[in-house]
């Protein structure tokens, strides 16, 4: 799967060629911890070689994640369906990724190792909050342990009761002070 998505720059033939390959959550663990509990994600990856140090990639992904929900930390099922495009030309000595659309690879690479562009393609598209969408789906039992730690009120301390009996904050008071100096 991972080999799958190993472009053999040098020895490409020039026009465009299609890597299909299915992943699980062993590819999105291979090199660090993921959230990623389990992974049914089919991905078409479209290489087309322009010339002989430019390159264009489609990444096409379509399927399902399941990571854990960041209300109860049970599982959450998280559709997939994102395409990511990017340039690849081969120049100079270093790698330079700081541009979204282009990425530059040193002359001297024989391949390009496209897997982890395509694990933060299928990342990036999932929420920044992952939650049930009905938090009826939750696990109650979690729900009613946070419920059961919650804090209703903080208490005050000698400063915040004086500034409600004063209607003034003191610390605002000293400040206005130093500024009038």
């Amino acid at each position: 799967m991972v080999d799958a998505l190993k472009l053999k720059l040098k020895t490409l033939p020039f026009g465009t060629h299609t890597v299909e390959c299915h992943l699980d959550e062993s590819f999105f663990n291979l090199d660090e911890q993921s959230e990623v509990r389990h992974a049914d994600v089919d991905v078409t990856l479209k290489v087309t070689r322009k010339s002989e140090s430019t390159y264009h990639l489609e990444i096409a992904c379509d399927g399902t994640v399941t990571i854990p929900c960041d209300r109860c930390l049970d599982d959450l099922d998280l559709p997939v369906e994102v395409d990511y495009s990017l340039n690849v030309e081969q120049l100079g000595n270093e790698v330079d990724d700081s541009n979204d659309d282009l990425l530059i690879v040193p002359s001297h690479w024989r391949e390009l190792d496209a897997a982890p562009l395509v694990r933060d393609t299928v990342l990036l598209a999932l929420p920044m909050t992952r939650t049930h969408e009905d938090q009826r789906d939750c696990n109650a039992a979690m729900l009613d342990l946070l419920d059961s730690h919650r804090v209703e009120a903080v208490p005050d301390d000698d400063d915040d009761q004086q500034s409600e009996t004063t209607g003034t904050d003191p610390r605002w008071e000293a400040l206005k002070k130093l500024k009038q100096q």
